[in-house]
């Protein structure tokens, strides 16, 4: 965020006053649009794996329209290919208006896990779901893997001691952004609603769990990243001490990390990562966290918040697409790759099961089918029955199950397939959806209201589904995106019956039935 330069119009620049300083955005196809907005102080030098930093205020306008740097991570996919550095705690604003009107806020977290990604991805542009639902749409950069959740404990004093989860208190930092200035964008600070995506829906699921983010959501919605457990204290301490001896750093020279350049210190955690076969990520650290988020139950300090979880039918089909030859498996290959998720005296039923569920898939779609059960379906059923167990506020379980043309259909019901649809951006995603049709169109037109009609009310149900009741024990209602949307209950019963028998895979600790 820099001082205004650009020239503008009076039509299309908007300022808007912060409690820090005044800012200069864009309006544009009416919306008006903030990006690049900082929310904390750079968290480089002395702020590196320190909780997020205040920022100081500011004289005149700063402009406000362009995304401002992601956090440090390798280049690839998931990163933007605009700057990285430090200074990343920034926050982007869509607004139908910057009046007094209190709008539902819609505060996205990125995907990439807790290691890549940042907002400024082009299907998580805000514009058509701020216009669709008259809603205010909120996107965040924050610190990632090593910057955002190098465990330290006590070895560099107090003032790092919360530095394993130092990316999760972004989280918390921008939320008291929104709760301090959103109002001056539009927004309702008492109705927040985070929403977000794999990596995005496991920090979600940690603003569940954590004290520090009580009081500054009123609900979430989980997609595709159900997070149960986190890393423990020895278990990321493995991880800094491997990444000390891969930068050559002493023990007792521990406060060299804080001046080791960004580049050595990026590729330094990725081999770490390789090396160790674990990521950094948040940690039981008995300050932001005193226990497991969502087992051996649901945090009682969240049960009165609603929640919408799901996931996509074939989440892994594109992460183990890029097998060799998985798109072409026979029988035989299947019952192999199968004996990765589940143990080999049970690979012959569980193919049983899948197959009798869905007799006219593919061996392929059987090994996505069965692999993203053990996993991703696994975990958002686990999530939805602990919430139920302690008789907590409305849980809304889904599943997107509409088969993509994309690429031959090949991928049926890919990770990340919810995107497009619930920010109403199809045409910003069309490697996922295929080209723009009459099912498209249903397909965002069902996903986008449901969003907006949770965000606005903690309730999902509108025109654009049949009523949908939330999750219990005994009908275990589940709606399924597709065309058109339909209800069922308990969908798949005998795969949700045969994955029962395993606990979670997170961590290595599972939950026992």
């Amino acid at each position: 965020m820099t001082p205004l330069t650009q020239p503008a119009t009076a039509e299309d620049l908007v300022i808007v006053e912060t409690a820090q300083g005044k800012v200069g955005g864009r309006r544009r196809a009416g919306v008006s649009v903030f990006k690049g907005m900082r929310y904390g102080a750079d968290t480089g030098g002395a702020n590196r794996f320190r909780p997020p930093q205040p920022l100081e205020p500011w004289t005149g306008v700063q402009d406000a329209v362009a995304y401002g740097d992601q956090s440090p991570q390798m280049r690839g996919m998931l990163a933007d290919k605009g700057p990285m550095s430090e200074d990343c705690l920034r926050v982007n604003v869509w607004t139908p208006a910057t009046d007094g009107a209190g709008r539902p806020v819609m505060l996205w977290f990125h995907g990439g896990g807790f290691e890549a990604g940042s907002a400024s991805q082009k299907v998580y542009d805000g514009t058509r779901l701020a216009l669709r639902g008259d809603v205010v749409v909120v996107s965040i950069n924050h610190r990632l893997n090593v910057y955002g959740h190098c465990y330290l404990g006590d070895r560099l004093g107090p003032a790092y001691a919360g530095s394993g989860n130092a990316g999760y208190l972004d989280l918390i930092a921008a939320m008291r952004w929104v709760r301090e200035n959103i109002s001056a964008f539009g927004g309702d600070p008492d109705n927040v609603t985070l929403f977000g995506q794999s990596g995005g829906g496991r920090k979600v699921s940690l603003c569940y769990a954590g004290a520090d983010a009580q009081g500054l959501f009123a609900r979430g919605i989980v997609q595709s990243g159900s997070h149960l457990r986190i890393q423990t204290p020895e278990q990321a301490s493995r991880l800094t001490d491997a990444l000390l001896a891969q930068l050559e750093i002493a023990p007792a020279d521990i406060d060299k990390l804080l001046s080791v350049p960004i580049e050595a210190l990026t590729r330094a955690q990725l081999r770490v990562m390789r090396e160790m076969r674990s990521r950094f990520s948040p940690v039981l650290d008995g300050l932001a966290f005193t226990e497991h988020p969502f087992v051996p139950h649901a945090p009682a300090r969240s049960n009165h918040l609603p929640m919408m979880v799901g996931t996509t039918r074939t989440e892994l089909s594109n992460q183990l697409g890029y097998e060799d030859g998985a798109f072409d498996l026979d029988m035989a290959e299947l019952r192999r790759r199968v004996g990765r998720f589940v143990p080999t005296e049970d690979v012959d039923q569980a193919i049983a099961t899948f197959r009798a569920a869905s007799p006219e898939a593919t061996p392929s779609e059987l090994y996505f089918t069965l692999a993203s059960a053990r996993g991703y379906v696994r975990d958002a059923t686990i999530m939805a029955e602990q919430r139920v167990g302690a008789q907590a506020a409305p849980t809304y379980l889904y599943q997107l199950t509409w088969r993509s043309p994309a690429d031959d259909g090949k991928h049926i019901s890919q990770h990340t397939l919810d995107l497009p649809f619930m920010f109403d951006n199809v045409a910003a995603a069309l490697h996922l959806t295929g080209p723009e049709s009459e099912e498209t169109r249903a397909m965002a037109n069902a996903m986008a209201d449901t969003w907006i009609s949770f965000a606005r009310t903690g309730d999902p149900n509108n025109a654009a589904i049949p009523t949908w009741p939330p999750y219990d024990l005994t009908d275990r209602a589940t709606m399924l995106f597709e065309v058109p949307t339909r209800l069922a209950s308990d969908p798949w019963a005998a795969e949700r019956e045969f994955m029962s028998r395993y606990e979670t895979q997170q961590m290595g600790r599972t939950l026992h039935r």
